[in-house]
């Protein structure tokens, strides 16, 4: 079981890869332009996948919208490219680890500096 786990992995990582290039090369809405896939995660039946997404304009409705409106596109696309069994059917969802992470660094630096006052 854990080798199925590894595959799962591997194709997860592997779709995030060629909707990065799709996203970037073929997707022609202007909503989509500012994007970054930061992950994938596969179901294990391969039907279904969440796809991770982060924008510098943060988290925009009209991005999602775009990213929704372009699903079946990427999807036949993937289907194209990684040949696999069952082309799994494409959720976005918006990652704000990023802008955690930011946040986190800011007070970390406040912190740091009020010290060095006192």
């Amino acid at each position: 079981m854990a080798k199925d786990f590894a595959r799962t992995d591997r194709i997860a990582e592997q779709i995030r890869r060629e909707l990065a290039e799709l996203v970037r090369l073929e997707v022609k809405d202007p909503r989509v332009r500012k994007v970054t896939l930061t992950g994938v995660e596969v179901a294990n039946d391969h039907a279904h996948a969440k796809v991770f997404y982060t924008s510098l304009d943060g988290d925009s409705e009209l991005l999602r919208q775009g990213l929704e409106r372009a699903a079946g596109f990427l999807r036949s696309q993937l289907a194209h490219a990684m040949k696999l069994r069952i082309t799994p059917q494409l959720h976005f969802v918006y990652d704000a680890s990023i802008e955690r992470g930011s946040h986190l660094s800011q007070l970390i630096d406040q912190a740091v500096a009020s010290d060095k006052k006192d």
